[in-house]
């Protein structure tokens, strides 16, 4: 009769529950893993014999069968190494096989009998709570796992651990929840002198999940703004930090043993590929895309990376979710974040510089913005050019305005646009704001009315380009204290829209 233990395979940030059955029978020694699994999965023949005798427990000399079932789901990963030796240990009878059939587990076996820990166990504490089992994780995943509260949590250090509560001997506590350590603080906004339309496009951005291009010579402070966001973002709420945190341990990438409520910054190389972006790869993990979801995407050098990649883009911006579609898998992944983009004016950086600027002036400008793609520039509400600091105002003694006022107006703001959409999922700022709801919320006045109308019959503004000046300005007026979008609001959404950069 075979005994069963359970783990589970993961499917994007879903946990699919996979029985770990293992049946002893006589025959000629031989220890097979059946069900589809990968090489480390086949691997842990080795990792559970070389565990087993580091505590002392003699493996049988039988022919061992492990099949992980469904057998038609791809098994990949190591942590399928503590079901399958828990799985062995109940049909030795040396744990109670109905004790192991009311809990998942998952973990990497050391050599020496360790359970390292692996990746995923916060998607996996949510796969046992939906079929009511405890989950039995690395000590090193406890925090992370406890966070859901509806599911008893064991963290084990050890394999011995492990079957020392399984079999009564010594019971594992109930794992707390933790939180990662807060970062080192972020750089102050009072370093950066002048540049103040920048730092308030920079501020509603923030305060709206508003996209943002900033155009300018080097050295002119783009990268410099753009390090200083993360200090003027709200903390996540709960719920969005469980969904951040999701698919950040799914990468393996939560720190400290808990999830964070800072909202993540990615800032990808200019040569990232089309599946580090979107996602995709051995097993379609998440991409950068994903990793940013409910915090900043940054992309420094927008027209260095290649076009392709850029337009991949332009769905997920829209739709706030990627699906990442190969032959063996279709996988969704939840990606609603704030793209922050830096780039030269063209490939020398001087356009507007006459003494400094290259022979192919002002044809360079425009060949290299072009690289920027029409309909993706659209999606860009935010677009301001970034000129070169001047000396005075280097040398000025005037301090400019430091982070933390500007981060409470931001978190005034996102409070008002939390109040608004209530407990909506799918509306959590004024950038998700689409159809009837952004009627309801950003009908101008009249003067407003005809001060926008005007200007998508000049301007020659796009059904997604009105709507977006509407959200803006429902920003503006949250900044601004006002309950109605006002003309004033609507006359600076538009100026930040239609900012001339080049190749636009």
């Amino acid at each position: 009769m075979a005994t069963i233990a359970y783990s589970v395979a993961f499917e994007g940030v879903e946990a699919r529950l996979v029985e770990v059955q293992c049946a002893v029978a006589n025959g000629l020694p031989a220890f097979n893993i059946v069900g589809l699994p990968d090489k480390a999965v086949s691997e842990a023949r080795e990792r559970v014999r070389a565990a087993f005798n580091a505590i002392s427990v003699a493996m049988p000399s039988r022919r061992i069968t492990v099949n992980l079932s469904p057998a038609d789901l791809p098994k990949e990963g190591a942590h399928f190494d503590l079901p399958i030796a828990l799985a062995i240990l109940a049909a030795l009878e040396i744990v109670p096989a109905e004790e192991l059939e009311r809990i998942v587990s998952l973990g990497e076996l050391s050599l020496d009998g360790r359970i390292v820990t692996v990746a995923g166990a916060l998607p996996a504490a949510v796969a046992a709570a939906e079929d009511d089992r405890a989950l039995l994780c690395p000590a090193p995943c406890g925090g992370e796992a406890a966070w859901i509260d509806s599911v008893p949590v064991l963290a084990a250090r050890t394999l011995l651990d492990a079957i020392n509560h399984l079999g009564g001997r010594a019971p594992l506590a109930r794992a707390l929840p933790a939180e990662a350590p807060k970062a080192a603080t972020h750089p102050d906004l009072a370093d950066v002198r002048g540049q103040e339309k920048a730092r308030r496009a920079l501020e509603i951005a923030a305060a709206g999940r508003h996209h943002l291009l900033m155009v300018g010579p080097p050295g002119a402070g783009k990268s410099m703004l753009s390090a200083r966001l993360p200090g003027i973002l709200p903390p996540l709420s709960p719920a969005e930090a469980l969904e951040t945190s999701m698919i950040h341990s799914l990468a393996g990438l939560l720190q400290g043993g808990g999830i964070s409520r800072e909202a993540p910054f990615r800032d990808p190389h200019h040569t990232a590929s089309m599946a580090a972006i979107v996602g995709g790869g051995r097993g379609a993990q998440p991409g950068e895309i994903s990793l940013a979801h409910n915090g900043v995407l940054f992309l420094d050098e927008l027209p260095e990376f290649p076009c392709h990649v850029l337009d991949t883009l332009r769905q997920p911006i829209e739709t706030g979710e990627v699906v990442v579609a190969r032959a063996n898998a279709h996988i969704r992944y939840p990606c609603r974040f704030l793209l922050i983009a830096a780039a030269n004016p063209c490939r020398c950086g001087y356009l507007a510089d006459a003494a400094r600027s290259c022979a192919r002036v002002p044809g360079c400008g425009t060949d290299y913005m072009g690289k920027i793609s029409g309909p993706l520039m659209d999606r860009f509400d935010l677009r301001i050019e970034i000129p070169a600091v001047s000396i005075a105002d280097l040398d000025s003694k005037a301090s400019a305005e430091p982070t933390a006022p500007v981060a409470a107006r931001v978190a005034a703001a996102r409070a008002v646009q939390s109040r608004r959409f209530g407990d909506s999922a799918s509306l959590r700022v004024n950038a998700d704001a689409s159809g009837s709801v952004l009627e309801e919320i950003a009908t101008p006045d009249a003067e407003g009315r005809d001060l926008i109308n005007r200007a998508a019959e000049k301007l020659g503004l796009t059904a997604r380009g009105y709507h977006r000046i509407l959200r803006t300005a429902r920003t503006i007026a949250d900044l601004d204290g006002s309950a109605d979008v006002r003309a004033p609001h609507l006359a600076e959404a538009i100026g930040y829209r239609l900012a001339f950069v080049p190749g636009g």
